[in-house]
């Protein structure tokens, strides 16, 4: 389905005065909003394919009505919510979950809706219909080659797709790794990865990216062929100038300092991009800043500052990607919670005054130095990002809209109250 734009004018209209009267209380205390709004438009969020049905843990899944059921479907609804925020503006696909049989006409509906392709993510950390080998015991690290190889085969297919897409980047992660003891030899699963990420790396389009993913556990919890940023890294360089390293916020040891990792791997110039969530205890994939803001707003000020340090374009030159599902939430209200969120963390990031932080930093002013940072953190941006969607043609209130027209109700009523996302 699709929103009437007047309807968003109609929900603009209502709210209008009384989002000016924030906008301009904002912009009198601080010189920077127009700056700030200026990059929120630019800033988009990709959506991954996965998310847009109902999610589950491994001990069951209640699905949700109105699921998106084809690929189609999934596309129609990325539009939909970036006809509401404006933020939106790509989407990533997980192969084969979600295979574009027709590919220029998939192609052909994004761009109705105004959507790109994002990175593409290959699967081999779980057995397929009619697969011939299984990967129970890793993919590219196998001992068999054969394995491998269809590992890599099924790398290169996810590529062609992306390439007949517009895509322009694949994310490359591993279920691999060993569960006990002595299962494994680290060097030579480490050596076999390398020379199958190489195959994969070889066939890439001369304009493209592979991102490497690092995950510190599960489902292997005794080692993990690619368990952290420092592994990722080490392929990354082994690799080429192509590769670099994916970070997702849920793939860490409790109390890992994130920020930092990003803030090297950007001054490396390693640093390819973010799978956006949130986490208690693992990799919960909850929405995005829904239990700690202040380290999302803490990578972002490493971010900002680190992208700047080498003159790159914010909006473009990292890979931006929500990795959440849950299986209590509306996929799309959840999906609009953590792009808000993501926006949020990223205005204040750009409210810092660097040249005050910088001087606290050399001064050692250790309290001036988080004074800054929390003036920051503590400033209520979301009138930055509503007066942004404003411009854009967006929904002051993304989410108050989605509810207002029962969106929920008209796509059960559409696709049926008992449907299933694919690759769920």
């Amino acid at each position: 389905m699709e929103i009437d734009p007047i309807q968003i004018d109609a929900h603009n209209a209502s709210l209008l005065k009384q989002h000016t009267r924030k906008l301009q209380q904002l912009t009198r205390e601080n010189s920077r909003t127009q700056y700030v709004i200026r990059k929120l438009v630019e800033f988009q969020i990709a959506i991954p394919s996965w998310a847009l049905g109902t999610g589950g843990t491994r001990f069951g899944r209640f699905a949700g009505g109105g699921e998106p059921r084809t690929l189609e479907e999934k596309i129609l609804d990325v539009g939909l919510l970036h006809q509401l925020n404006k933020s939106s503006g790509a989407i990533s696909l997980h192969i084969p979950w979600d295979i574009p049989t027709h590919t220029k006409k998939i192609k052909a509906l994004a761009a109705d809706l105004g959507l790109k392709f994002d990175a593409v993510n290959s699967n081999t950390f779980q057995d397929q219909p009619h697969q011939k080998l299984s990967y129970k015991f890793g993919s590219l690290q196998h001992v068999n080659a054969k394995v491998r190889q269809q590992a890599i085969d099924h790398n290169l297919e996810v590529i062609k797709y992306g390439k007949a897409l517009g895509s322009n980047a694949i994310t490359v992660w591993l279920s691999d790794g060993s569960c006990f003891p002595g299962q494994l030899n680290f060097r030579k699963a480490f050596e076999r990865t390398l020379e199958s990420l190489q195959a994969i790396y070889a066939a890439l389009p001369s304009q493209w990216k592979m991102f490497i993913e690092y995950k510190a556990f599960e489902p292997n919890f005794y080692s993990m062929t690619v368990g952290d940023w420092g592994q990722s890294y080490l392929y990354a360089s082994k690799l080429g100038p192509k590769a670099y390293t994916l970070v997702d916020l849920g793939h860490h040891l409790p109390h890992a300092n994130i920020e930092q990792i990003v803030a090297l791997l950007l001054m490396e110039g390693k640093l390819g991009g973010f799978h956006f969530n949130d986490s208690k205890y693992g990799d919960d994939d909850l929405t995005v800043g829904s239990i700690n803001p202040y380290q999302l707003f803490l990578i972002f000020n490493e971010l900002v500052e680190g992208m700047d340090a080498r003159h790159m374009n914010h909006a473009t030159n990292l890979g931006w990607m929500i990795d959440a599902s849950h299986n209590v939430k509306d996929p799309l209200e959840d999906l609009l919670q953590s792009v808000e969120a993501i926006k949020i963390a990223y205005a204040q990031s750009l409210l810092v005054d660097r040249r005050e932080l910088n001087r606290a930093q050399q001064a050692n002013d250790v309290a001036r130095a988080q004074e800054i940072l929390q003036q920051a953190f503590r400033t209520d941006v979301r009138p930055l990002l509503a007066e942004a969607r404003l411009q854009a043609g967006a929904a002051l209130q993304p989410l108050q809209l989605f509810r207002q027209l029962q969106v929920r109700r008209q796509l059960i009523a559409e696709r049926g109250k008992n449907t299933q996302a694919t690759g769920l």
